[in-house]
Parts: structure tokens; sequence; C-alpha cells
């Protein structure tokens, strides 16, 4: 499937030339305020989360309507213009990023809470809805939204569904895909198509799973239904510090080994630790190499019965000290340093590239080791923090990207840490998606074969290839060529690994 024709294949006139013919053709379906094409206008849609990655949309398109919304789409379509669909921009793979000929479609006016049924237990919202502003939205009734990303504050529910977000209490609760009943939308072609359904199952294929985590390359989603639980009546937090980072390792697989689901279950290393404390003052041991965040929820008898087991397992791991949070104010003390792990990142270094792969529990100590290991061999620095209890990684690698070879040695870097998650017996992602940032360890993972499946998949949607391309699925030349680098530069250090 071949991309569009990129800015580096054309000339400034012809590009001129087809952005006037683009944005005459979509003032036919849509008001001049909704459209943005002048330079200066199109600045803030170059990138998402990940910055080190830019380029200019030819038009931005704001549509208010789910007819203006097909319209766009008709429109494209038929001028074989691609089509990057936008959330909040929050995020961290280059999934939103634009294409230099296409049109970046904003669903940021699909804001609105359409229902609430405390009855059900679900809300239906549009795609721009904040994550934070369903559970704000259903609190009233002593419900939730449980999926909460650390961009919960900001991210929308549309970018959720594309990524599969998770957040600190993923492991109890499940990712988007668990608590998603049903995706509306638009396909490329602009015509209205459902994914699942409010009933236990619906007819036909069961495409919902499918969709979500797609990257926008299936369908624009447009509006979501949700499911919502019943807040619980108590939430504890235990803080436990190790002085080992094997051993906390440890104690995160001894704790889901003992038959414990923890509701939240994170670890952070000492150089992160000692950038969240020094952001939001949250209490924790400075001393320690590694810190575990373990939370129970339920009700009173249920918190302190699980409190007591997971205490317990943690001492037997080793942990020197533990803290259990006395009551909200101090549970949330707790939790707010991991919650802003990222932004206490950005206050010690010009720039992060925030990594994001899974690798089996029993593992969490190897792949610290090897990072601290390429830490020396490419001259950076990287703090870490993780969704310890299913694995899930955020390294976060700390580089200048005004610096050309300091932006090379950290993209590197990045990738050593997703082949090693791969050599491990993990994966290349966990809820950040491949977007641009992976698809060369995308060809590590998974064979030409697999690849072609995926391309199946993708042209079934979209013959074309105009929704999100050059995303995700890497085509079998870029693989060859990054084969070709690895064996030039002697990095192919997997046994375990395919070799090119």
């Amino acid at each position: 499937m071949n991309a569009p024709t990129t800015s580096a294949e054309s000339s400034p006139v012809q590009r001129a030339a087809r952005q006037a013919d683009v944005v005459r053709a979509l003032l036919a379906a849509l008001p001049a305020h909704a459209l943005l094409w002048q330079a200066e206008d199109t600045v803030p849609y170059e990138c998402d989360g990940l910055t080190a990655y830019r380029e200019r949309p030819l038009v931005v398109a704001l549509p208010e309507t789910e007819a203006q919304v097909a319209a766009v789409l008709k429109i494209c379509h038929g001028l074989d213009v691609p089509v990057v669909a936008r959330g909040a921009g929050t995020g961290l793979s280059g999934g939103a990023m634009p294409h230099a000929w296409g049109v970046t479609l904003s669903l940021a006016r699909f804001n609105r809470i359409l229902q609430i049924d405390p009855l059900a237990r679900t809300a239906v919202v549009q795609a721009g809805v904040r994550n934070l502003a369903i559970s704000e939205a259903a609190a009233p009734h002593g419900l939730y939204y449980a999926p909460d990303p650390s961009s919960q504050i900001a991210c929308t529910i549309g970018g959720n569904v594309a990524e599969n977000s998770g957040g600190v209490h993923c492991l109890k609760y499940g990712l988007t895909l668990h608590n998603v009943l049903a995706v509306r939308g638009f396909t490329v072609e602009g015509e209205p198509v459902t994914f699942g359904g409010e009933a236990l199952d619906a007819p036909g294929l069961d495409l919902l799973p499918l969709v979500i985590g797609s990257e926008g390359m299936l369908a624009v989603t447009t509006e979501v239904t949700v499911r919502l639980v019943p807040r619980p009546q108590l939430a504890r937090c235990i803080m436990a510090s190790f002085d080992d980072i094997r051993k906390a390792g440890d104690a995160v697989a001894a704790v889901i080994a003992a038959g414990i689901i923890p509701a939240g279950l994170e670890m952070m290393d000492k150089p992160m630790t000692a950038a969240v404390e020094d952001f939001v003052h949250a209490g924790y041991d400075l001393d320690a190499e590694a810190i575990l965040l373990c939370e129970s929820d339920g009700t009173p008898e249920e918190v302190e019965e699980e409190i007591g087991r997971m205490s317990a397992v943690l001492r037997g791991c080793g942990a020197t000290a533990i803290a259990v949070s006395r009551d909200e104010a101090e549970r949330l003390r707790f939790w707010s340093g991991r919650k802003n792990a990222f932004p206490a990142s950005g206050r010690i270094s010009p720039d992060y590239m925030c990594m994001d792969s899974t690798i089996p529990r029993k593992r969490l100590a190897d792949i610290l080791i090897a990072i601290a290991r390429m830490e020396k061999t490419y001259g950076l620095r990287c703090a870490n923090v993780f969704h310890a209890g299913d694995g899930n990684l955020h390294p976060l690698i700390l580089f200048d990207a005004n610096d050309p070879d300091q932006l090379r040695r950290c993209e590197r870097f990045g990738a050593d840490i997703l082949e090693t998650s791969v050599a491990m017996g993990g994966t290349v992602t966990g809820e950040h998606g491949v977007g641009v940032e992976k698809l060369n360890s995308m060809c590590v993972q998974f064979s030409a074969e697999e690849n072609a499946q995926m391309f199946g998949v993708k042209r079934a949607f979209d013959t074309k290839g105009l929704l999100n391309p050059g995303k995700v699925i890497p085509t079998l030349q870029r693989c060859a060529e990054y084969g070709r680098m690895l064996v030039r530069a002697g990095t192919i250090s997997h046994p375990e690994l395919p070799r090119f």
C-alpha cells in the first residue's frame, strides 16, 4: 500500500495549488471559521506529545457536526487527500502527526456528554470529551470511568479509543477496550458505522476490539459509549521502599503470585523519584533505589484485609520501609508524584522521549538493569516509571532536541529498549501506540507475513490508504532498510530476535 505523495517529492508551488483545491472543496461543506490553512494557524497542529517529529498539515478542519465530518471525509476521499484524525494531541508516539499533503481532522468541538444512565451504568459521550470529565459528570451518581491515563485531565475519549489507553488502575479495571461498549463514527468514504452496542453482544462480526487501538487507521470516531463503575467506599495506598531494584521487581511478581489484584501497582526508580519529589513533595524516600505504590479499594473490610496481605508480601520481599495512607488526602499525595512523572521530567531536561513497551512482570529488574547499561552506551540519562502490575514500561530518555546527535542517540536508545523488551518476551507497545515512533521496531517484533496481514485489514476498511497513512504498519522496504542498518551498525545483540 503506497502512501500519498509527500512534501519532499513536490515543489512549494504544487503544494500551494493543491492546498487551494482542497480548501475550495472543503468550503462547500464547512464554514470558513472551521478551516485553517495559513502557516501561523496550522503550527499548533504540527505534532502531538512526541515533539521531536513535526509536519505541517495542508489544511486543518474543525467540524462541529457529524454531517460535517461525513462531508469532509467524502470530499477528501474523492480528491485522494489523506486524513489524520486528532483529539487533544496528548499522544506520545506521533500517531496524530499530520500528513504534509493531508487534512488534519480535529474532533475538539465534539465535547459534549450526551447521556449518563446511572441504572445501566453507562455514559454516551462525544469523541472530544476529556477522560476526567466523564468521571466528573458521573460522580453525583456514585459512579466513575475507570481507565485513568496520567494525561486524563486533558486527553480525550476518542484518543483513548485510538490508543487503547490504560492508566494506573488498569490492572484491576482494565484498559479502554474493557470499558467501552460501542464506538460510532465514519468510514473513510464518509459512511456512518457503529461497532459494538449496549447489549451483551451485537450482530455481525465483533469488530469493536479491532477498532479500539487502531490509531485512527480504520475509521474516524465521533461518539463512544463507556461503562461506568461504582466508586469504591474506600481506597488506601501503600508506599514501599526498596534498597535494590531486583527486590522491588520481585515484589511486584510476588504480589500477583499471592492471588492479589491491586487497584494499582506502580513502580518508580531512584532518578524518577528524585525528579517528582522535588516537583510535588509527595514524601517519597529519596534513598530508595525503587518505590512501589500498591493500592487497594473496596469496602473498608476488604481494604483492611488486602492491605495487610500486600504489606506482608512486600516485607517478605525485602521492603526497607512501608507507609500506608491514613486518609484520602495522603493517598492522593502518594499518587501525585506518579501522576506528575512526565511534567517533573520536563523540569530537569530540555526534552524527553517517553518510551512505552511491555514485558513479563518477572523481567522488571532485568529491563531496568539493561536500561542502566544503555545509559552508558548512548551517553544519555533515563528515568523510569512503570505500570508494574501489568509490565508496561515508561522509560523517559532525557535529551536536548536542539542537538541532532543527542536526538539520534535518543532514537537509538529508545529502539534498544523496545527491542530488548521483545527479546525478554514482551512487545514494543503497551498503551501509547506505534504511530511513527515505533515503525522500525515493529519490523523486529513482526514478520513480513504478519505485517502483510495487518495491511490486509487496513485495506478492507480503507482501500486507498488515506486514513493516517504511513503510521503503525511498516512496509517491507522499510523493514529491509532497517535490517541493513542494524547489520552495518553491528547492533543486533539479542539472539532471540530475527536476523535480517
